[in-house]
């Protein structure tokens, strides 16, 4: 380029920079006629014949601009607009297509595909193509402004989408889900809910031992605790020792989540140290509480009846649990897929649900639910009353009773080496 018109380009965006349209356009043209294939004088005279919307020289300029500069992505973008205004369907997206050849991950040109799509595809090859944008998009706080309002409108039509596609598989499969027994019909309704995009798989995520290749079962069939009947016979026994506990010694229940200061609490902000989710133990962390033991005598008697889980400084827990009125328990894992936790409800108002996964129920008094807590899960209370339920844990009946040697080896294993890294550290 030679130096007349290097100080042209200069001037002519000086003057493009000062608001005076139509010098710059005058000094464009001039570099034009100086150099005809300069690309961006012949991209920036494609833009001001854009603006007076005289759309037949703006995509003649910027198909010239695009054949000086065939992967210029500004120029494909700015054409494909052009040719949309013009009416020209094919001519948008071959300058679309074009764009993402040079560059697949594009974004305006990804939400410009799905745009046109959407004008003269189908819904779903739009979605499909929404989708697409959403998924190679920075997190929202990120979001360019430029392009908030395409994202947003993403959103929207993929939102749409999930939920006529997920409604549709619904109302084909409620005849052959009906037909299926429970856990059967859960594990459908889940893998329908996949299918369409309301939810994603749920798999174990421990904060202390996973043990592989063991399936992530949401809730446990009864059938595979003998003790469960028996139990669940108890209850009114068991109710009536939580009654006296929460009449005499009320004091004694303390805050489930305790974290000490400078431990971050992350999604247990709100209930750190609140009475809003107290306890009262009648094992903790595989050890025996006897003062809690000697006021419950009839519920320790019941629960010691129980194989439960020992996994020595883990396990058996077993606890009165105590949900305050309007008090949600955030998402959250638990330990180890190596033993499950079972809740035995004694005080359920209505307005209170609990998630294990994909699946939601409701609380029952006296009948036992026993699930994988490795699984992300929550708890809400919406009543005005409290919520009481007595958990316990037990084994994973899918783990072979050798394993269960195993989990306590690997367990006592992995609790001898911090103890030699803390002895080292003194």
């Amino acid at each position: 380029m030679s130096d007349t018109v290097g100080e042209l380009v200069q001037t002519a965006g000086q003057l493009a920079n000062a608001g005076r349209l139509d010098d710059a356009e005058r000094v464009w043209n001039e570099v034009r006629r100086l150099e005809p294939k300069h690309p961006k004088a012949l991209f920036s005279l494609g833009i001001h014949a854009l603006q007076r919307q005289d759309f037949p020289a703006a995509i003649e300029l910027l198909r010239a601009a695009r054949a000086a500069a065939p992967a210029d992505l500004a120029v494909l973008m700015t054409l494909s607009a052009a040719c949309r205004q013009h009416g020209d369907a094919a001519g948008e997206r071959e300058a679309i297509e074009a764009a993402l050849a040079a560059d697949a991950y594009f974004m305006p040109a990804l939400l410009a595909k799905a745009g046109w799509l959407e004008r003269h595809g189908s819904p779903l090859e739009a979605a499909t193509t929404f989708t697409n944008c959403l998924k190679v998009a920075p997190p929202e706080p990120y979001w360019p402004a430029s392009l908030k309002p395409q994202l947003n409108h993403a959103r929207q039509v993929v939102e749409r989408h999930i939920a006529n596609y997920g409604a549709f598989l619904e109302s084909r499969l409620a005849q052959a889900n009906a037909a299926l027994p429970e856990p059967l019909a859960g594990r459908w309704r889940e893998a329908a809910s996949i299918l369409a995009g309301r939810s994603q798989p749920y798999h174990a995520s421990c904060n202390h031992l996973l043990v592989p290749r063991l399936p992530a079962i949401p809730f446990f069939d009864r059938s595979f605790f003998a003790w469960c009947e028996a139990l669940e016979g108890k209850t009114g026994v068991i109710h009536g020792e939580l009654t006296a506990a929460l009449e005499q010694d009320r004091a004694r229940f303390s805050p489930y989540i305790a974290f000490k200061p400078g431990q971050p609490v992350n999604q247990w902000k709100e209930l750190n140290h609140s009475d809003r989710w107290s306890t009262l133990h009648l094992w903790r962390n595989s050890t025996p509480v006897p003062v809690n033991q000697q006021r419950c005598p009839e519920t320790t008697k019941a629960l010691s009846a129980v194989p439960m889980a020992d996994i020595a400084g883990l396990c058996p827990n077993a606890m009165f649990s105590v949900l305050a009125p309007h008090t949600h328990i955030p998402p959250h894992q638990g330990e180890t897929n190596a033993r499950l936790v079972a809740h035995l409800p004694l005080i359920v108002p209505p307005g209170c649900w609990y998630r294990v996964g994909f699946e939601k129920r409701q609380w029952k008094v006296g009948e036992l639910l026993i699930f994988d807590d490795s699984i992300e899960h929550e708890a809400r209370n919406d009543s005005d009353e409290i919520r009481v339920v007595l958990i316990f844990d037990v084994w994973n009946p899918l783990l072979e009773p050798v394993e269960r040697a195993m989990v306590k080896a690997l367990t006592a294993a992995s609790r001898e080496f911090e103890s030699i890294g803390k002895s080292a550290g003194t």
